[in-house]
């Protein structure tokens, strides 16, 4: 445990951002995972006081079992979100969304079957808070996120973990590397903590860490045009004894303001999905 305390004072000092991308979500236990996502953000100016983004995508994710490297071996996640961001001040943000997202669930132990249910649906509400530190090449931003997960069967029945509530503490950079802002380099640290509640014993767990992920982006911006490209990988530690190491690779693709004609300006983006 006082490595990880090590890992996380670190990271709050060394790594992290303000740019766009859809971080992929964690798939559990396995070697290696997929993740692509599409999304759509529109700055919506007829808000009255404006600083109002609405940010919506779709994403679907894959992965191995514990035991081979196939990212594409197994159905992963199906997710669909929609968040609305304010920028308050020139520093401050916050933010609130709705997810919903339906996982494929598998058995722990080897040969790593489909499990009974084989999948879990979920609804998520969340919400941010930011900070945003800005200078002329890199911009840092602390986040505070408070989840609030709701799992269903199939048949939209009960499971066991019923609710969770979930708090992520999260630190980003973002490194612009040209004088054009087309080309940035993103690297985030994320620490997450839980309690749920049980149904079979009527009772809530501790609140305890349980995962930390570690991200690292490259996004490309072509000049006139309103398209962004990420690519990334993501590190998903999950358990503080003995963690087991999720290997992610990201790809993903952000529409700037589809609704609008008005010339973009792209050092506006702010945040990471």
């Amino acid at each position: 445990m006082k490595l990880y305390f090590v890992v996380f004072a670190l990271s709050w000092f060394v790594i992290n951002s303000t740019t766009a991308q859809i971080s992929p979500p964690g798939l559990g236990k396995a070697q290696n995972a997929a993740w692509f996502a599409v999304g759509v953000r529109q700055e919506l100016d007829t808000i009255e006081g404006k600083g109002w983004q609405s940010m919506s995508y779709i994403g679907v994710g894959h992965k191995s079992n514990p035991d081979n490297y196939n990212p594409f071996h197994n159905p992963g996640i199906l997710v669909l979100n929609q968040e609305f961001y304010h920028q308050f001040h020139s520093n401050w943000q916050y933010s609130l969304a709705l997810s919903y997202r339906r996982q494929a669930e598998y058995l722990d132990e080897a040969p790593y079957e489909r499990a009974d249910p084989r999948m879990q649906q979920e609804f998520r509400f969340y919400s941010r808070f930011s900070y945003i530190f800005n200078s002329q090449r890199v911009k840092l931003v602390p986040t505070l996120r408070q989840d609030f997960r709701k799992f269903y069967d199939p048949d939209f029945g009960r499971v066991d973990e019923t609710i969770q509530l979930r708090t992520r503490f999260r630190l980003q950079i973002t490194t612009t590397l040209d004088n054009k802002e087309q080309h940035r380099i993103v690297a985030g640290s994320e620490q997450l903590f839980a309690t749920s509640k049980l149904i079979s014993t009527d009772t809530w767990t501790g609140f305890k860490y349980n995962e930390s992920r570690f991200t690292l982006y490259y996004s490309y911006t072509p000049s006139d045009s309103p398209f962004i490209f990420n690519i990334g990988y993501m590190n998903n530690l999950i358990g503080n004894q003995k963690p087991f190491s999720v290997h992610h690779l990201a790809f993903d693709i952000i529409i700037e303001n589809p609704f609008s004609f008005r010339t973009q300006d792209k050092s506006k983006i702010k945040g990471k999905f």
